[in-house]
C-alpha cells in the first residue's frame, strides 16, 4: 500500500512546540528513497533528542550501509520531546520520521540503537505513539520487527519483553544479513508469519532473539538457567565483528544538521577496540579486538567527508585515539593537508600516557587550541591499579606540564566515584592531585591563569567486564564522598578558584545500575516508570529517581529481587548471570581471574605489545590484534583547499 507524508498533518504543531527545527528534516546528505520501489525498508532511531541522536555514529554507518543498497530504504526517528508528544497524541499524529515522515509502524524493521540503558523508556514512547505494542508477544507481521542494537545490547533481558531481537557487536555487516533474511521471507510469501521471520533471524550471526529463550529462577531469586525453548537455536549468541575497517569506508557523506547539536563536527573512527584492560570499561572489553583503520583510509574518509559537508573540524574517533600505532603520521599528514585553510582536528579521547606535545602541536596547527581532557579515573595509586588504569601521579603531572608549558591553560580531568575497594581517602586524594595540577601550571607557564577542572561520574558495573560481579555503591555514599570533596577542593583558598568541580548525582547510577545488570523482571519496572511519565531519563530536568523506586517497588512485590539485589549486590562466581548466553567473547573464567587481580591490585598490561593474556576474544572468534605500522603514507601531502578556507 502507498505510504503518505505525515508533514502535513505534523506542519501545523511546529509553532507550537520548542525547537521545531528538529522535526522537519531534510538535512544537507540525508536521503529520500521512493517507497514503492523498495521492499526492505528501515526505520532507525537513536532514542534520545535529534540534538544527542543526529551526530551518532552509529546509526549515521548504518542509514548509509542500508541506503546504498537497491531496492532497500533506512530513514531516521528520534524521541520527541514531551510538548510534541502530548500534540501529536491530541491530534492523533503517530511517530514519524524525519526524513520523509513516514509513519513508523508502516515500516519492515524499527532498528533502536541504544548508547545507554536510560534510554529504555524513550523506546517505549516511540512504539506507543507508533501504534505498535510495547509487548512483542502482542504483535503480529503487519507491526515492524523491533531490533536493538548498541553497547547496551549485550544485556538486552530488561527489554526482552518489548524487542523481538537484539544485534551484537558490529552492525554493518548484522544489518545486511538482516536485509537479506526478510528480503528472502518476504519473496516467499511470509511463511510462518512473524515468528517464521523471527527463526530466520536468529539464524544470523550476532542476532538474538528473546523470546526463543526461556529464563528459570531460583527461589532466591538468581537464575537458574537461561535455554532456547525450540529446536536450531544456539545455547549462545556470538556477537558480529567487522574485521577489517577499511572495507567499511563510511560515513561517506555525514549528515549535517539543521539545528544545533551535541557535536558540530566530520567525525572518522581511526580505530575499534582496545586492548588496554581498564576493568570499569565495557566499551573496551565488547568490541575486542583491535583494528585499526589505514592512514590512507582516515585520509580518504576525512577528504570526501570534509567536500560534502563543510565542517570545520575533523574529530578522530575511537576509544582512546592516541593509542592508534601511527597516530603521528596520521595527525602531521592531515595537519600537513589541510594547513592555511580552516580546517582543524581534535582528539576528543586522549589518555595521560599516550599525549606529547608533537602530537597536540600537530592537533592544533591551525591555531585552535581548546582545553585538554584526560581521565586518571581513580585519585589515588591504589585504586588505579585496582581498574588497571596504569597511570600514575607523576605521569598526570609530567603530562600536564608539558601542556602548560606549550600554550595550554585549561585541563579537565575526569575521575569516578564509587569503584569496587574505594575508600574516602581515595576520593579525597583528587583535590590534593588536582592542586598539584594547578601547581605545576603556574610553575610551569610563570602565570596564574591555569584552570582545572575535575568532573566526576558515579561508577556503574557493566555486563562482560571483570566488575560485573562487583558491588555497586549506593547513592547516599556517593553523594557523601562527593559532598566531601567539594569541601575539601575549597578549603585551601590558594588552589579553590583554579579548580573547578562538576559531578553527577549518585540516584542515576542506581536506575543505570539496575538497567544495565537487570533481568527479565526489570522489564515491568521499565514499562510502569513508563506509563507514570517516565520519559528522556538521561536527562537531569526529566529524571525522577523516586518514580524509579516506586515503581519498582511495585513491580517487584512478591518477589524475591529488589533494587538493591540488583545494583548494590556483590554475586559470586557460581551465579549465572543474565547475559551469560550471549557471547561477547570474552572468557568468563578470565574474566574471573581479572576480578581477582582487581581486589589484589595486580595490573595488567596491554597485549597489543605484550603476549596474549587469554582473554578469548582472537581465537573465539576467528580474529586478530591489527596495529601498524603499514608503511603507507598519507598522500598527496600538500595543501588542500576546503569549503571555508
Amino acid at each position: 500500500m502507498p505510504v503518505e507524508s505525515l508533514y502535513s498533518r505534523l506542519e501545523p504543531l511546529l509553532p507550537l512546540v520548542s525547537k521545531p527545527i528538529q522535526y522537519v528534516g531534510g538535512e544537507l546528505n540525508a536521503q529520500v528513497k521512493d517507497w514503492d520501489s523498495c521492499d526492505v525498508r528501515w526505520a532507525l532511531m537513536y532514542p534520545d533528542a535529534y540534538e544527542v541522536g543526529l551526530p551518532n555514529q552509529g546509526v549515521m554507518i548504518l542509514y548509509e550501509v542500508l541506503n546504498e543498497l537497491d531496492g532497500v530504504l533506512a530513514e531516521r526517528t528520534y524521541a520527541v520531546w514531551p510538548d510534541l508528544e502530548r500534540l501529536m497524541r491530541e491530534h492523533r499524529v503517530p511517530q514519524f520520521t524525519v526524513d520523509a515522515h513516514r509513519p513508523v509502524s508502516a515500516f519492515d524493521v524499527l532498528g533502536v540503537s541504544f548508547s545507554t540503558e536510560l534510554g529504555y523508556t524513550n523506546l517505549l514512547l516511540a512504539l506507543d505513539l507508533a501504534g505498535i505494542p510495547l509487548l512483542a508477544g502482542e504483535r503480529d507481521a503487519s507491526h515492524p520487527v523491533v531490533i536493538a542494537g548498541g553497547h547496551a545490547a549485550f544485556n538486552p533481558e530488561p527489554i526482552a519483553d518489548f524487542v523481538d531481537a537484539a544485534v551484537l557487536g558490529d552492525g554493518e555487516q548484522a544489518v545486511l544479513e538482516i536485509t537479506a533474511a526478510l528480503r528472502r521471507w518476504k519473496s516467499a510469501g511470509r511463511p510462518g508469519g512473524r515468528v517464521g521471520l523471527l527463526e530466520r533471524l536468529a539464524g544470523v550471526a550476532g542476532v538474538y532473539v528473546p523470546s526463543f529463550y526461556d529464563v528459570d529462577y531460583l527461589p532466591d531469586g538468581r537464575i537458574r538457567r537461561v535455554a532456547p525453548n525450540r529446536p536450531g537455536v544456539p545455547w549462545r549468541v556470538s556477537k558480529s565483528t567487522v574485521s577489517d575497517l577499511d572495507e567499511w569506508p563510511y560515513p561517506k557523506a555525514p549528515l549535517v544538521p539543521l539545528a544545533e547539536t551535541v557535536h558540530e563536527r566530520m567525525s572518522v573512527e581511526i580505530f575499534r577496540g582496545c586492548t588496554r584492560g581498564c576493568r570499569f570499561c565495557q566499551a573496551g572489553m565488547i568490541t575486542r579486538p583491535v583494528r585499526e583503520r589505514s592512514i590512507t583510509g582516515i585520509g580518504e574518509i576525512v577528504a570526501r567527508g570534509l567536500q560534502a559537508t563543510g565542517y570545520e573540524e575533523v574529530g578522530l574517533l575511537s576509544l582512546s585515539s592516541a593509542d592508534h600505532s601511527e597516530i603521528a603520521s596520521i595527525a602531521k599528514g592531515l595537519a600537513d593537508r589541510y594547513e592555511g585553510s580552516a580546517t582543524s582536528l581534535s582528539l576528543p579521547s586522549t589518555r595521560v600516557d599516550a599525549f606529547n606535545v608533537d602530537l597536540a602541536n600537530e592537533l592544533s596547527r591551525n591555531g585552535r587550541r581548546s582545553g585538554l581532557t584526560f581521565a586518571p579515573e581513580g585519585g589515588s595509586e591504589r585504586i588505579r591499579k585496582v581498574i588497571n588504569k596504569m597511570v600514575t601521579e607523576e605521569d598526570l603531572i609530567r603530562t600536564v606540564t608539558t601542556a602548560y608549558e606549550h600554550g595550554w591553560r585549561q585541563v579537565k580531568l575526569y575521575f569516578m566515584c564509587g569503584l569496587p575497594t574505594e575508600t574516602d581517602e581515595d576520593v579525597l586524594q583528587i583535590a590534593e592531585l588536582a592542586r598539584r595540577v594547578i601547581q605545576a601550571g603556574r610553575e610551569a607557564s610563570g602565570g596564574g591563569d591555569i584552570r582545572c577542572t575535575v568532573s566526576i561520574g558515579a561508577f556503574v558495573p557493566k555486563p562482560h567486564t571483570p566488575f560485573q560481579w562487583a558491588a555497586q555503591l549506593g547513592h547516599e555514599a556517593v553523594d557523601a564522598r562527593l559532598a566531601r570533596l567539594r569541601e575539601q577542593i575549597r578549603s585551601d583558598r590558594r588552589y579553590g578558584r583554579a579548580i573547578g568541580f562538576r559531578y553527577h548525582d549518585g540516584p542515576p547510577s542506581i536506575v543505570e545500575g539496575l538497567l544495565s545488570r537487570g533481568d527479565r523482571r526489570v522489564g515491568a519496572v521499565i514499562r510502569a516508570v513508563y506509563e507514570d511519565g517516565g520519559r528522556f531519563d538521561g536527562w537531569s530536568e526529566h529524571f525522577s529517581f523516586q518514580r524509579w523506586m516506586v515503581a519498582a517497588e511495585r513491580a517487584l512485590a512478591g518477589q524475591p529481587v529488589d533494587v538493591d539485589w540488583f545494583t548494590t549486590r556483590e554475586r559470586d562466581r557460581t551465579e549465572v548471570l543474565p547475559w551469560d548466553h550471549l557471547d561477547s567473547g570474552l572468557d568468563k573464567d578470565w574474566l574471573w581471574a581479572d576480578w581477582q587481580d582487581a581486589l589484589a591490585e595486580v595490573e595488567v598490561e596491554d597485549c597489543r605489545w605484550n603476549p596474549c593474556f587469554d582473554c578469548g576474544v582472537c581465537p573465539q572468534l576467528g580474529t586478530s590484534i591489527q596495529i601498524g605500522p603499514t608503511g603507507r603514507t598519507l598522500l598527496p601531502l600538500v595543501t588542500v583547499s576546503t569549503p571555508g578556507g
